[in-house]
């Protein structure tokens, strides 16, 4: 009864969790190989996973041979999993608010399986797409994108209970719910530019990029069950981007099912609606970038993976 009663007051079940216990101006889009084949930086983390490994082909994408990627065209970063994402403890504010003598609901033990894919993308690249305006004319406009790979290397943790009221922490291979999402972040301005999937723009980077791969934009991918062992192939696509930028970094969400919440300090009072004041980050993959370039002409073999004196990519909650 206790349990129904906390989910029923936290609506925490969307989120997999459980509660035991208490307690441009101007752009130039470039072809060349070496343009696709720039690797993480010397030395940084992300260089020592660029790998010439074959990557897993699904075969609901492929209508074809692909073609045969140089070393260090894709850059890997391995999933990330740890302990202490699988549980936090919180007190039940709804209910301590409502009855401060509820001792049950204090300092209660959520815990929850957590699972992460592993990442592995080209550097952004630019194309130019005549993209439909309302007057029904065409205007060609520069598309920044980035291609990528996840893949379910069966890398989880799942809390299992024992006779003791303790919990051991176990190894979970499953499959895995994809649901993506993509932000591109301006570091000097700030300013963010969501993921836009467009077909037209997704065919013609397919032509550019590999006609036997059937690339899947952010909405063909969302909701994809991808099982242990298996990989798909996506396009990020981002649109008017500030040509003048230095520094960005791009947001990758749906990796990790991994989240945090908190309840702020007199956020929620008696009568409130339920979860009123909760805040909720989720764990995202940061890639960092650097383009030290010309204002004005933006060229994509400007662009490199990292930036000096900070980390090439991290894992945030955001």
């Amino acid at each position: 009864m206790r349990y129904l009663l906390v989910c029923a007051f936290l609506g925490i079940g969307m989120f997999g969790g459980s509660i035991s216990g208490t307690g441009a101006a101007l752009f130039a889009a470039e072809d060349s190989p070496a343009a696709a084949a720039e690797q993480a930086t010397p030395g940084s983390p992300a260089a020592a996973d660029a790998v010439t490994a074959p990557v897993p082909q699904p075969s609901s994408q492929i209508e074809g041979t692909p073609r045969v990627l140089a070393p260090g065209v894709l850059v890997t970063i391995p999933p990330d999993v740890q302990v202490d994402e699988t549980h936090n403890r919180q007190d039940i504010v709804e209910l301590v608010t409502l009855d401060p003598t509820f001792e049950w609901a204090k300092d209660c033990d959520f815990r929850r399986t957590v699972y992460c894919l592993e990442f592995r993308f080209k550097l952004p690249r630019l194309i130019e797409v005549d993209m439909p305006q309302a007057s029904g004319r065409l205007q060609r406009k520069p598309v920044l994108y980035l291609v990528y790979t996840v893949t379910n290397t069966g890398k989880g943790l799942k809390p299992v209970p024992e006779a003791d009221g303790t919990y051991r922490v176990e190894e979970a291979a499953e499959t895995v719910r994809f649901v993506p999402r993509f932000t591109l972040k301006i570091l000097e301005s700030g300013k963010e530019y969501p993921d836009r999937p467009n077909p037209l723009t997704v065919a013609q980077i397919r032509r550019r990029e590999d006609r036997a791969i059937r690339f899947f934009d952010s909405t063909e991918m969302n909701d994809r069950q991808i099982a242990v062992g298996e990989t798909y192939w996506g396009v990020a696509t981002w649109e008017d981007i500030d040509p003048s930028l230095t520094r960005f970094s791009i947001f990758v969400f749906g990796l990790s099912n991994a989240y945090r919440w908190q309840d702020p300090q007199g956020a929620y009072k008696a009568g409130d609606p339920i979860g009123q004041g909760r805040v909720f980050s989720r764990k995202c993959l940061q890639l960092n970038f650097w383009r030290p370039g010309d204002e004005f002409i933006l060229k994509e073999n400007q662009i490199r993976f990292g930036i000096p004196g900070q980390v090439d990519y991290e894992w945030v909650f955001r």
